[in-house]
């Protein structure tokens, strides 16, 4: 027998939305910040009507305290995986705080469809973790200048061109595990020679031969014909 929790009535609320609180952004790990929830008619087909809240206008007074609340400028640590925020829908929203996001120091964007933080800058970001995602480049990645560990498994990188921008970073751990790129010739040689402060890669500290420069075979520009 299915019983319903207390707080399932809140379940497609933002914590914003939340009357009566003095709760600021900063102090929530793992907010909510998915735009909207079902429509009204969805809503009633699923004979869910008791979760609808009236709607009201909301006017400008109101809409600066919100952003107040937020108070996204103080954060430094935050956990917004698994809402999907690169919808077309949502995007919109997670770009207007990840470029409020000028303190954090800990970053997790996990399994959210994002394709392209190229625009993003976060100054003091010291890792950040943004597995199942779909970048297809290095160069999509936000502007990160104190990133000491970066986690990009799962993603579609493929191939290792545009890693140098984080070659005056001091990255100390890089997982690209599940990427095609793990499988370029010469992949940890290639990895370990661009970026000379990284000490680990997908979770294997630095090896003797990881050291050595990449070998270019010349054999392997030719073609074969059977």
């Amino acid at each position: 027998f299915f019983f319903k929790l207390p707080s399932d009535s809140f379940k497609y609320l933002n914590w914003c939305d939340l009357e009566e609180h003095d709760v600021r952004g900063s102090q929530l790990l793992c907010p909510r910040v998915r735009e909207a929830g079902p429509s009204e008619e969805e809503l009633f087909f699923r004979g869910e009507e008791h979760t609808l809240k009236k709607r009201k206008q909301v006017t400008e007074t109101e809409k600066w305290q919100k952003k107040l609340q937020e108070n996204w400028e103080n954060c430094a640590e935050l956990n917004l995986s698994y809402q999907d925020l690169g919808d077309l829908y949502q995007v919109e929203n997670l770009n207007r705080i990840l470029r409020r996001l000028i303190r954090v120091e800990k970053l997790w964007l996990v399994d959210n469809s994002l394709t392209d933080l190229s625009a993003i800058r976060l100054p003091r970001c010291k890792e950040l973790n943004v597995n199942k995602n779909h970048f297809t480049s290095f160069k999509q990645l936000p502007k990160i200048p104190q990133i000491q560990h970066l986690s990009l498994s799962e993603n579609n990188i493929l191939t290792l061109s545009g890693i140098s921008a984080l070659r005056h970073t001091p990255l100390e751990s890089l997982t690209l595990k599940r990427n095609p790129c793990e499988f370029q010739e010469n992949y940890r040689q290639l990895v370990f020679s661009s970026l000379p402060n990284l000490k680990t890669l997908d979770g294997v500290p630095q090896l003797p031969e990881d050291c050595s420069p990449p070998k270019i075979s010349f054999l392997s520009k030719l073609c074969t014909i059977l």
